[in-house]
């Protein structure tokens, strides 16, 4: 009988066990994977760590993604303080339980509820439901599973995470910063006790009102510490002394724009990101110093992006200037974003493409006269030409009628193409859309892509010097911040999009070609490290852009008015240069980049023109360019014969060869040379012919309008007829020119050479002549306004 009593036990008691296991493993697929689902708020690392900035919660809790681990002075104070058996029990600490319950029949009330660290996360993870024997037993239930399913430090983690620390601050991280304003792992062994003891009553929590509860919970708390020899009895002294939280402290804000962009794509998520925190707060003072100062003429906003040569990892990101609490002048707009007109920032793009399609030589001569292409009037900034200035100080002087002199002779459509491939993404209209305006702002542009785009040419010159002259393919790849973002897949590519030799040529004119007295002034930003530096100012004073190039770092700045307010003196020397230097002051210094000698030639050019050497150019000099120019002989040097005085010139037809004199002459176009002599006190035209000879050579050319198929004569504001202003140039002083309308006579000028006409809308002809015996005229069609 008692043989057969014991096989029925074992076989009902295995039973009962393999019932309760299935239902104990069943059971477990009602505790939720992951534990918890509650919204979280997005958190914004510098590239150390440190806490950038951070955005509240869906449910508007402060409450920080999980941490990977916990504080060490706060573990042990938790651990002490709810659970001092935490690494040996399975979830559940029955001696806990039993000794709680004792307690509470002994009170005749609840004074202890003997839970687990693990048994308060199930509770956190349920929603925090009322305490009573059915949801104790679930909570030992899912303790059970929790532990199974995760480690050790993992629960400790998840329960520091989603703790209560009173009012809407949930976790450790969040709570340090709040009431101590610093990072967890920063605290004392008061605060670390502080903030062990709230969750277990996290409505005692009222900064700054004393709170003796709470503070004896705290004291309590570190004197069991010293009593476990934790903490010394000086440590737990001074811990007893230190005051509660006074206040609660907002979160840092270190980069509020920065935090929204990165709150727009990784909302709930603790991001490492790029910035470098000290780099971050120098640029923040220097915009809060240049706003100050320009606030002043009513220049109310402002943006900086620093980044990192060649990662393009951005260091540094101010996407507009701090708000005033009394007035809001658009600060809350990310002006990094926001597209801008480009004003003249791109033309170096312009310059160094057009370098690389062996187009351009450095010093070439390009024409600065004043042109008009079908609608559009180019003019220069300070509204002065030069006849003809070498392409490199045009680069650098930002003069806008050799720009789109360039842009006609390299193309509308392969420059709208070239600047898509760079990474601009605002051009979203046809190359005929934007037309020759393209160079001179009639696109816009964003401050982050600009900053990729000169960045990106910074790091072709690097790789190519540092990887033994290779080029990858995603060369103009945007700036990155996000740490922890993975490098795109790169190859090599056999014909790179522009070449390291082209963008080295573009920041040495950048870099070395001195600026004129029209940007007077800028010597005293230009520290003495080498900065390829660009400036530019939109239409109507609306933006102003600097950037700068070293091999290290990038800077790229606008200002302006967030509202497109234009104001006088918003021009790019003036406004944007300060900030950009201010920027670079801060930044290291670093060798400047070295020249790619295999991709570029030594080339004879001529001194005066810039183009390849013709027979007749006596003067030359060499330059390094890059490899492949397609550029024609100099045309502007003449062979011309000279009398035996050398006053005059003469020809076979009315003076002996033997006694001629023969000299090599630099002689540009009448209208080129009208206004190029004004500036170069070193040319010298022509002498005059001799009298009784005569040449072909032309004497006269109109300056303006130098387009005569379709002439606009516009309506006066006051409602009458307007008027046509017709300029000449001529070779030679003191000569009569007479100017003819369709035949009619109307008048004479000498020395200048100006005349106002009203012609009548349709067609006409121009005629004019000089008392040597030169003609020139004109047919021309007049639209009225």
């Amino acid at each position: 009988m008692a043989k057969f009593l014991k096989k029925r036990f074992w076989r009902w008691g295995s039973i009962v066990f393999l019932a309760m296991l299935v239902l104990f493993f069943i059971g477990g697929l009602f505790v939720p994977r992951p534990l918890f689902t509650a919204s979280y708020s997005t958190v914004v690392e510098s590239n150390n760590g440190d806490l950038l900035g951070a955005r509240i919660s869906d449910d508007e809790q402060w409450r920080f993604p999980a941490v990977d681990s916990v504080p060490q002075k706060y573990e042990q104070c938790v651990l002490q303080f709810e659970d001092q058996h935490f690494y040996h029990h399975p979830g559940v600490n029955l001696v806990s339980i039993a000794r709680a319950m004792w307690q509470n029949i002994k009170a005749r009330k609840v004074v202890s509820g003997g839970s687990t660290i693990t048994m308060q996360l199930s509770r956190l993870a349920r929603g925090n439901k009322t305490r009573n024997l059915k949801n104790k037993l679930i909570e030992v239930f899912w303790a059970l599973h929790i532990e199974l399913r995760y480690t050790k430090t993992e629960i400790l983690n998840l329960y520091a995470s989603h703790a209560p620390f009173g009012g809407n601050v949930v976790g450790i991280d969040a709570a340090a910063w709040r009431y101590f304003g610093r990072e967890s792992d920063q605290l004392s062994w008061a605060e670390s006790a502080t903030l062990a003891v709230l969750p277990n009553a996290p409505s005692l929590i009222y900064p700054g009102r004393l709170d003796d509860k709470l503070k004896q919970k705290r004291d309590r708390l570190l004197q069991m510490l010293l009593v476990n020899e934790t903490i010394d009895s000086l440590t737990c002294e001074l811990a007893i002394s230190e005051p509660l939280p006074e206040k609660v402290n907002a979160l840092p804000n270190a980069a509020y724009h920065f935090t929204e962009l990165v709150n727009e794509s990784q909302k709930g998520e603790r991001t490492h990101t790029t910035i470098d925190r000290a780099i971050q707060s120098r640029v923040n003072q220097i915009v809060q110093k240049h706003q100050r100062r320009l606030k002043a003429n009513y220049i109310n906003n402002m943006a900086v992006i620093v980044a990192e040569i060649p990662s393009k990892k951005v260091k540094a990101y101010v996407g507009n200037t701090f708000a005033d609490d009394s007035l809001n002048h658009g600060n809350y707009v990310d002006v990094v974003q926001a597209p801008r007109s480009s004003g003249s920032i791109l033309k170096p793009f312009l310059y160094c493409k057009m370098m690389d399609e062996g187009m351009l030589l450095p010093s070439m001569l390009v024409p600065d006269i004043p042109i008009r292409f079908g609608g559009f009037t180019p003019m220069n900034f300070d509204r002065h030409y030069n006849g003809a200035v070498p392409a490199e100080e045009a680069l650098a002087r930002s003069l806008n009628i050799p720009a789109v002199h360039l842009l006609r002779d390299f193309g509308v459509a392969p420059f709208h193409s070239f600047l898509k491939q760079t990474g601009m993404s605002t051009l979203r209209q046809s190359p005929d859309y934007y037309g020759l305006s393209l160079i001179l702002g009639g696109a816009e542009v964003k401050l982050w892509d600009l900053a990729g785009m000169y960045a990106s040419l910074a790091t072709i010159l690097d790789t190519y010097n540092n990887k033994d002259g290779v080029y990858f393919s995603n060369p103009f790849s945007p700036l990155v911040w996000n740490e922890n973002q993975k490098p795109a897949q790169t190859t090599e590519l056999e014909q790179p999009v522009v070449r390291a030799a082209s963008i080295y040529s573009t920041f040495k004119a950048l870099l070395e070609v001195t600026r004129p007295e029209s940007e007077s002034g800028w010597e005293r930003f230009a520290q003495s490290k080498k900065i390829a530096w660009k400036t530019g100012t939109s239409f109507g004073f609306r933006d102003a852009w600097a950037v700068g190039v070293t091999p290290k770092y990038v800077v790229a700045v606008w200002v302006g008015n967030a509202d497109g307010e234009g104001r006088a003196g918003l021009t790019g020397v003036s406004a944007a240069a300060p900030v950009m230097f201010d920027v670079f002051s801060t930044l290291p210094d670093v060798q400047w980049f070295d020249a790619p000698i295999d991709e570029m030639d030594s080339v004879e050019v001529c001194s005066e023109s810039g183009f390849l050497p013709g027979e007749n150019c006596t003067d030359r000099k060499t330059i390094l360019v890059p490899k492949g120019n397609k550029i024609g002989v100099c045309q502007w040097h003449q062979r011309i014969h000279l009398n035996a005085a050398q006053t005059h010139r003469v020809n076979a037809n009315c003076y002996p060869v033997s006694q001629m004199v023969h000299k090599n002459w630099f002689v540009l176009p009448p209208a080129m040379e009208y206004y190029y002599k004004q500036q170069n006190v070193l040319y010298t035209t022509l002498p005059p012919l001799l009298p009784g000879c005569t040449e072909n050579q032309q004497q006269l050319d109109f300056i303006y309008p130098r387009e005569w198929n379709r002439v606009f004569i516009p309506v006066e504001l006051d409602g009458t007829k307007g008027k046509l202003i017709v300029e000449l140039a001529h070779r030679l002083n003191n000569v009569d020119v007479y100017w003819y309308l369709d035949n009619d006579f109307l008048g004479v000028t000498k020395n200048i050479h100006q005349f106002e006409l009203r012609p009548e809308p349709g067609w006409h002809t121009i005629t004019v002549s000089d008392n040597r015996g030169n003609i020139l005229t004109k047919r021309f069609f007049v639209v009225n306004g």
